[in-house]
């Protein structure tokens, strides 16, 4: 009756062996594919593969036989390629609100995506440098969570932690809880952030989600964002992202107008798209003007950009910028 069981399953399970075992390099004959559907327990015989692979091929697989390297058959097409699993892995690897354990699971779930031999090649490749990784291993459930609570339009609790200095090691605190109205999750600089209202305040909240723990949904409704910010109907994430820098929050809105060498113009781009005006500003420089929340964040990214971006306005940008830089100058005991 097993055996019955297992021919009823042949198609899928030669399927299977096509998949994981074959690719374009390593090819299978009809009679090594008899062999591996023997070692299941599946007789088959040359002739019969033929009108499988047939099969196969009308419900949409893409079996291509080739004589070389050899003569077999290999999955052509798949619904990710080497070169696309690659990529995804380097992501997930490089990912530090990504913790070791789960990066593991994640990487192997891509390499089931493609064959095992084009599997075993990129894993060697690939290296993990654990020590920049995550150590939370609740963050994919929290993630999970705030989704629902936003979805749901329910305010969550958590407890929030952060470092300090303990023993001479970096050591976590027991943690601060909060209840907030979640609104949107937003990928910044490799952090996942929750974008959210601490009731506390009248103004939008960033916590690093890699940080909550023991997330859990709130029988309250939460604080609508029209309260809280300038969005109405809906709360729009990019051009969210565009006005806040290092994630820091609370700040004025404001028009603002860059001075800038053309040697950072794909910095800018990438900061900014290309939905806002650029202006030439003589040779080697150009002008633009963006929207943005006033914040330490930005007074930080104008101060790291050196000479190469100087605010123009309005004023109050230009001075607190100034300010920066003598502080920085009087932390280096730099006299003018």
């Amino acid at each position: 009756m097993a055996g019955n069981k297992n021919q009823k399953l042949k198609l899928l399970y030669l399927n299977d062996i096509l998949q994981k075992q074959s690719d374009e390099e390593h090819p299978l004959s009809s009679s090594e594919l008899c062999e591996k559907l023997a070692e299941l327990g599946i007789s088959a015989e040359r002739k019969s593969i033929y009108s499988d692979i047939d099969a196969l091929r009308e419900f949409g697989v893409d079996i291509i036989q080739t004589r070389v390297p050899r003569r077999g058959y290999y999955v052509g097409s798949r619904e990710f390629e080497p070169a696309e699993i690659r990529m995804l892995a380097d992501a997930v690897q490089a990912s530090g609100f990504i913790s070791p354990k789960k990066t593991e699971e994640l990487t192997d779930k891509l390499y089931a995506l493609i064959s095992d031999h084009q599997a075993q090649y990129l894993k060697n490749q690939i290296f993990v440098n654990t020590g920049t990784k995550c150590e939370n291993n609740e963050i994919y459930y929290n993630i999970d969570k705030i989704q629902t609570a936003v979805n749901a339009g329910k305010r969550i609790r958590f407890k929030y932690f952060h470092r300090r200095i303990i023993n001479n090691l970096p050591t976590y605190t027991p943690g601060r809880e909060f209840t907030v109205s979640p609104y949107a999750m937003m990928w910044h600089e490799d952090r996942y952030y929750l974008i959210c209202n601490y009731a506390k305040y009248d103004s939008l909240s960033h916590f690093r989600i890699d940080r909550m723990k023991k997330v859990e949904i709130v029988d309250e409704n939460v604080r609508h964002f029209s309260e809280v910010s300038g969005y109405t109907d809906y709360f729009d994430v990019a051009d969210y992202a565009a006005k806040v820098f290092k994630m820091f929050s609370g700040g004025k809105n404001e028009t603002i107008e860059l001075l800038c060498r053309e040697a950072v113009l794909e910095t800018i781009v990438d900061r900014f798209g290309l939905n806002v005006p650029y202006l030439t500003a003589g040779e080697g420089f150009f002008r633009v003007i963006i929207n943005a929340d006033v914040t330490d964040g930005l007074i930080s990214w104008l101060v790291e950009m050196g000479n190469n971006v100087v605010a123009l306005s309005p004023p109050s940008i230009v001075e607190l910028t100034r300010e920066r830089i003598e502080k920085l100058c009087q932390a280096y005991e730099i006299k003018k």
